[in-house]
C-alpha cells in the first residue's frame, strides 16, 4: 500500500516513476530508406521532420553532390548515377518515396543553403535556410505550394529586429495558439515567436529571458561560467506538452527551458569538455504520456543522446563517429514518430538519413 501511495504522489508531483526513467532502447534499421528511384541522390541531408501519419520527410541540400555523386547529371554524363533528388523528399514507414519537390528554382526565396524542416499540426511544410543571406522561413502545402514567407531574403537586422530573421536555424509551431517558435539562429541569438497563420510578430528572448544582444562573444572554454547570451547557433527550438520549451545553446554545449512566453525555468549542460562545433544540434521528446526523455543529436561527438526530461540527467547512448549503419558523421538532426523510432540526418560528407526502431516499450 505504501508503494502504491508513493506512487501515485510522484505522479501528481510531476516525478517520472521508475519504470519510466528506464532508458529507451534502439535498433539501427539498415534496411531504411530504400534506394531513391530515378536514379537520384542526395547532398548533405539538413532536416528531418515527421507527420500526423508518421511518414518522415528529410530536407537535403542538392548543391552540395560533389561531380562524381551528381555524375548522370553532367553533359556529357560521367556516369551512371546519379541526379540529384528535389530538396524535400517525403517517405512512407516502409521507406518509400512518396513524393519530391522543391530546389532552387522552385521559388524566389529559396534558400542557398537548405536547412530544417518542419511540418506543422495542420500539414504545412516548412523550411529554412543558413546560407549568408538566407534570412527568411518558407510555408508551403504537402504539395510543395507557397503559402507564407517570413523574413525578408537578403536582408537582417540584428537580434531585436521584429520583421528581419537572421538565418533561422529550426522552428515549431503551438497548435493551441497558432504560433511559430523559431530558433534564430546562425546570425541572430534569439527565440523568436510569430503568429503562424499571418507571420505577425508576437515576442522574442534571449538566453535566461533576458533581451538578446549581438555583442563579440569570448571563445568556449570548458570550466567557465555560463554565458549570459546565446552562442551562435541557436540551432534548435522544441516545444512540450505541459508548455515548456526546450532550445539548443549548441556552441555553450547546453539547453535552455522557458515557459512558452520567454520565462526562463532552467538550463541542462551536456558533455561540457566538448568543443568545436558543440554538443547539443538537436532535439526530439519521446512519444510516451509525460514525454520523459529529451533525444537528443550531437554531432560533434556523433552520439544520440537519452537525457531525462525533468533533469537532463543523461541515461544511455548510441551512435559513434564512422560510415556504417548505427554510426554518424555530423548527426544534424534528429526526429520521432508516434511510435518512438528515431529518424536523424547528416551534413558535411555524412549525406545520409537513417531510422533507429525503439525495441523498448513505449509507455501510454
Amino acid at each position: 500500500m505504501r508503494l502504491l501511495l508513493g506512487a501515485v504522489l510522484a505522479l501528481l508531483l510531476g516525478v517520472l516513476p521508475a519504470v519510466a526513467q528506464q532508458a529507451p532502447r534502439y535498433q539501427v534499421d539498415a534496411a531504411w530508406p530504400k534506394p531513391l528511384p530515378n536514379r537520384w541522390g542526395i547532398g548533405q541531408a539538413a532536416g528531418v521532420a515527421t507527420d500526423a501519419q508518421d511518414h518522415i520527410w528529410v530536407l537535403h541540400r542538392p548543391r552540395t553532390m560533389t561531380e562524381d555523386e551528381r555524375g548522370a547529371a553532367l553533359t556529357p554524363p560521367r556516369s551512371e548515377c546519379c541526379i540529384p533528388a528535389p530538396s524535400v523528399i517525403e517517405f512512407d514507414q516502409a521507406g518509400n518515396v512518396v513524393q519530391a519537390w522543391g530546389g532552387p528554382a522552385h521559388h524566389p526565396s529559396w534558400p542557398a543553403s537548405e536547412h530544417g524542416i518542419y511540418i506543422d499540426p495542420f500539414g504545412f511544410v516548412w523550411i529554412g535556410g543558413n546560407g549568408a543571406n538566407d534570412h527568411v522561413l518558407l510555408k508551403f502545402t504537402r504539395a510543395g505550394q507557397f503559402v507564407l514567407q517570413i523574413g525578408v531574403k537578403g536582408e537582417t537586422g540584428g537580434s531585436n529586429d521584429t520583421q528581419r530573421l537572421g538565418r533561422p536555424a529550426g522552428l515549431e509551431v503551438d497548435a493551441a495558439t497558432h504560433e511559430l517558435y523559431v530558433a534564430d539562429g546562425y546570425g541572430n541569438r534569439r527565440v523568436i515567436v510569430f503568429d503562424a497563420d499571418t507571420g505577425a510578430y508576437k515576442r522574442h528572448w534571449g538566453a535566461y529571458g533576458n533581451r538578446p544582444n549581438d555583442d563579440a562573444l569570448p571563445a568556449y572554454r570548458p570550466g567557465q561560467p555560463p554565458l549570459q547570451g546565446f552562442r551562435n547557433p541557436v540551432h534548435c527550438v522544441r516545444l512540450a506538452r505541459d508548455g515548456l520549451v526546450y532550445v539548443c545553446d549548441r556552441s555553450n554545449d547546453r539547453i535552455q527551458v522557458f515557459r512558452r512566453d520567454g520565462t526562463y525555468v532552467r538550463e541542462f549542460f551536456v558533455a561540457t569538455e566538448t568543443l568545436g562545433a558543440g554538443s547539443v544540434w538537436d532535439i526530439a521528446l519521446l512519444p510516451d504520456r509525460l514525454q520523459s526523455y529529451l533525444l537528443t543529436a550531437d554531432g560533434e561527438n556523433n552520439h544520440v543522446r537519452l537525457l531525462l526530461r525533468q533533469s537532463g540527467e543523461e541515461r544511455g547512448q548510441f551512435g559513434r563517429s564512422g560510415r556504417g549503419a548505427g554510426d554518424f558523421h555530423w548527426v544534424h538532426n534528429i526526429a520521432v514518430d508516434s511510435r518512438g523510432n528515431i529518424y536523424t540526418t547528416e551534413v558535411d560528407t555524412g549525406k545520409r538519413a537513417q531510422r533507429f526502431r525503439l525495441v523498448s516499450p513505449l509507455q501510454r
